[in-house]
Order: structure tokens, then sequence, then C-alpha cells
């Protein structure tokens, strides 16, 4: 069986650093990741996602973590077609994903961004989360295409947002393609009683590398603030329900990373703690310390 990392789709989030888990004198930014690295092996870079991720910090996130840490990077919003700020856009560029030369200089930017933690060893994945309206076709073939051509050589998984992707009539031909492109296929939990939700589908496309995003069980998804969606504390029943599926997708790729985005809070690393315990054969709930507020 492959190693199974697991870990949270953050570590600066402010409900979390808001919520108490880190301790004092572990709350600067140096003193929150190393704290977070010493228990677990994996995080998610979501931050990535809103503005194009800078050498300078990788370099530092490298340097405080152990040897073996791995940092997953959701791709920038632009380069995976939702809609981006232009403040956030490098060199006055305008935020246009039609325009080839913006492309080209938001794609060399992000890989900019990135290169000290893949030349550390450290970039565990880079994730593409494609919007709702992201439809299986034509164009999102073509899309996907050049997504790889772009990212060869990266380990890559691929989150859709859009059910009709993991649908009967779409789910074998979207297997393929990803496992043409050499790209995972992200798993994902999530409430199943929406006209959006996405079905658990553990599918392997790529033999180096699989994923499954938590993201909790609101009935809110897609609705309501971000608070409303991801607000959700896993029950140990719900957590032991995966331990057979994942331990199977372990079995099937090098390395399975198992991500928790429940951020509401520390809901998130307390559901990573728990599965952690899980997957070794342990009691998931443990006594645990009361909550501290921080004030």
């Amino acid at each position: 069986m492959s190693e199974i990392l697991v870990g949270t789709c953050a570590w600066t989030d402010r409900a979390l650093v808001g919520s108490g888990w880190y301790p004092p004198g572990r709350r600067d930014a140096e003193g929150r990741l190393r704290h977070y690295a010493e228990r677990f092996p994996v995080v998610e870079v979501d931050s990535a996602y809103y503005a194009l991720p800078r050498a300078r910090d990788s370099r530092l996130w490298a340097e405080r973590t152990p040897e073996g840490f791995v940092f997953d990077v959701k791709a920038f919003s632009l380069l995976t077609g939702h809609p981006t700020r232009a403040a956030v856009m490098p060199d006055g560029l305008p935020a246009d994903p039609r325009d080839p030369k913006v492309l080209d200089a938001v794609w060399a930017r992000f890989t900019e961004g990135i290169e000290p933690l893949r030349a550390a060893g450290r970039l565990g994945g880079v994730l593409f989360q494609l919007p709702p309206w992201f439809r299986p076709g034509r164009r999102a073939g073509a899309f996907l295409r050049e997504c790889a051509e772009r990212t060869a050589g990266w380990p890559v998984s691929v989150e859709f947002r859009h059910p009709g992707w993991w649908r009967p009539e779409w789910a074998g031909a979207t297997r393929a393609q990803l496992a043409r492109y050499g790209m995972a296929a992200v798993a994902v939990d999530m409430a199943q009683t929406l006209p959006s939700s996405i079905p658990p589908v553990t599918a392997v496309t790529s033999p180096r590398l699989s994923v499954v995003r938590f993201h909790g069980r609101s009935p809110a998804w897609g609705s309501g603030s971000k608070e409303d969606r991801f607000r959700h504390d896993y029950r140990d029943e719900e957590l032991a329900e995966w331990v057979p599926r994942l331990r199977d997708m372990a079995g099937r790729a090098e390395r399975l990373h198992v991500l928790f985005n429940n951020c509401c809070g520390a809901a998130a690393v307390r559901a990573a703690e728990a599965m952690r315990r899980l997957l070794a054969g342990q009691d998931p709930a443990p006594a645990a310390e009361p909550t501290r507020t921080v004030r």
C-alpha cells in the first residue's frame, strides 16, 4: 500500500487562527507553519487561487518544514476559468483568460512562484479546481489538453464542480481523458442532497497521485456565507466509511493525499487528526483538551 498523507486545505485560515488551535508563541507566520508541519505531512496552499504565489514565499515554506512535508498548490483562479480581480493580476494585465498573451504571462508567473517548492521536492501536486459551469464537452477537452501541455512533468489533480463529469454517460470518458494526460481525478466528500452535488467517485486516473478532498456536508453548499458552506464537524462514522475506500485508492497510486476543506474554526484539523487515527487503526476520538479562545 502506498503512502497516505492526511492534512487540511489551509493553515492560515482566519477561523483556524482564531480558534486557539495554534498555541501562544506560535501564532506568527513562521510559528504557525512549523506547528502545523509537526502534526501533518501535507497541506494545501489555497491562497494561490486568490493571488499568484511568490517564489520568496515558496522558498520560506520549504525551509520552515521538515523533510518529506509537501504542499499541494491550488491553481490561480484565471488559470481555471474563474472570475479574477484586476487588483491581483501581475503588471497591470487585464483579467482576460481569452487573451493568449495574458495567459502566457500568468502561467509564467505561476510557474515561477511554485518553482522553489518543485526544486526542493516539496511540490505534492497542483490542484485545478474547475468551476461549476465547466461542463464536459469539446471545449472542456481542449482546455484540459492545453493545461496538460503547460504542466508537463508536474503532479496535477483535477476537481470537477459540475456533476455531469461523473454521470454514467460521461464517467468513462472523464476517466480516460484524465488518464491520458496523467492527471489525478479528485474524489470529493460533500452533501449529496443538492442539484450540484458531486458523487463520491473514487476513480484513480494517475499512478503517481490520487487526491480526496473533504468539503463537509453542509446543505448550504453553493449558497450562503463561506462559514455556512463549510460548517460541518465530521462524525467518527462519517470518516470511518471512507477508510476502506482510501485504502483501496492507496493501493492503486504511489501516493494518496487526503485533505479536509471544512475550514470553519478548527473543524478541519480535528477531522484530519481523527482520520489519521482511523487509518492507523486507533480510536478516532481520544480525550481532547478544551478549545482555547483567542481574545
